[in-house]
């Protein structure tokens, strides 16, 4: 009953994990979330080892361009990792469930913190595109509607039926990036605010964007948070990054379009101090906990 409801069961995530397991001697305890254009995060692993999505059973395939489609596990700054080249989005068909089904495979597999990167439009006039916007909070528009990925009955082995998601953004860990950030003198262009999760794939109307600004969000996408849910729930820690990519259109008299190349670009350009910024953010995620 609890399959056909809600597209994923306990059993399926754990046949995932199982067979992931029994093919690679990584045993994660950080997964790694590459958004648009952010897949060289991957490239950083040392001795990968690498599986398409499409020959893993279960998962779902990456049908957006700048998604590589791939998970790889190795070593990130000695510590164990598994890192997502592209993920999974409501825009391209999937039921939610099936969408943040990774989350619940990395928790079987033993992963405690998962880190996420996106590529998001810029609701705050005062972010500038290359901008990194550290999540301390989201807002969750088509929960708003009841597309919510805990939708179904709750299987208590993953986590409790109503989690809290006051504390979705770890504390300790969003300051470790701004401890980070000061150290590699990133400082300046890295920022602190509310990320809103839309639908897509259609960018946003300048009504709807005037509409998300007021109610407090500073970066609007289309993906993260319904993952961080699952994750939560499953009692992991979360940590998450936007890119800016572009800034939202606010204004009827402006000809600036979003655009998808743009996002990409902006990833391209960025890249390297967006990889450096996660991975030591990793190097120090132990000593960071521990104390």
């Amino acid at each position: 009953m609890s399959e056909f409801i809600s597209g994923v069961s306990y059993e399926e995530c754990k046949t995932t994990a199982d067979w992931l397991l029994s093919n690679t001697q990584v045993r994660p305890i950080v997964g790694i979330v590459c958004g648009s254009g952010l897949g060289g995060l991957a490239e950083m692993i040392k001795d990968p080892q690498i599986f398409k999505y499409s020959d893993i059973p279960n998962f779902p395939r990456s049908t957006v361009h700048g998604h590589a489609g791939r998970l790889v596990f190795g070593t990130l700054k000695g510590k164990p990792c598994v890192c997502m080249q592209g993920r999974f989005h409501l825009y391209e068909g999937y039921p939610i469930q099936k969408i943040t089904l990774p989350m619940r495979v990395f928790k079987l597999m033993g992963v405690e913190t998962m880190i996420m990167t996106n590529a998001a439009g810029g609701l705050n006039q005062d972010y500038k595109v290359g901008d990194i916007m550290v999540i301390k909070d989201h807002i969750n528009m088509p929960g708003f509607a009841g597309v919510n990925p805990l939708s179904g009955p709750n299987d208590d082995r993953f986590g409790l039926r109503f989690p809290c998601m006051s504390d979705a953004y770890d504390r300790k860990l969003r300051q470790l990036a701004h401890d980070v950030a000061a150290d590699l003198g990133f400082s300046e262009f890295v920022r602190e605010g509310v990320y809103c999760v839309l639908g897509g794939p259609s960018f946003e109307t300048i009504a709807e964007c005037r509409m998300l600004h007021m109610l407090g969000a500073d970066a609007v996408g289309m993906s993260t948070v319904h993952e961080v849910i699952v994750a939560r729930h499953a009692g992991m820690r979360c940590f998450a990054l936007s890119l800016i990519s572009n800034r939202a259109v606010m204004d009827y008299d402006s000809h600036e379009k979003a655009n998808h190349e743009e996002v990409l670009e902006t990833g391209r350009l960025r890249a390297e101090q967006m990889e450096k910024l996660v991975s030591t953010i990793v190097a120090q995620l132990e000593h960071n906990i521990n104390n």
